[in-house]
């Protein structure tokens, strides 16, 4: 597998944190050199572990926040 790369270019939000210390995230992330997208996922400590998580564009965040606005 090649390696990821990856730079939190600004930190949002923390959303929740589990009992071992791990945090669910908003943060804009640069993946491989790209323009940053919002990125939602679960991070260790000193962010050097992730879990599986979400990357939104702009246009998908803007949706998603009308629809969750909608409720």
């Amino acid at each position: 597998m090649a390696d990821l790369k990856y730079e939190i270019t600004e930190h949002i939000a923390v959303l929740s944190e589990s009992s071992k210390g791990w945090t669910k995230e908003l943060n804009l992330v640069s993946w491989n050199g790209r323009e940053p997208k919002y990125d939602i996922r679960d991070w260790a400590p000193n962010h050097e572990k992730m879990g599986k998580g979400v990357t939104l564009g702009k246009e998908e965040l803007d949706k998603l926040k009308h629809i969750l606005q909608s409720f």
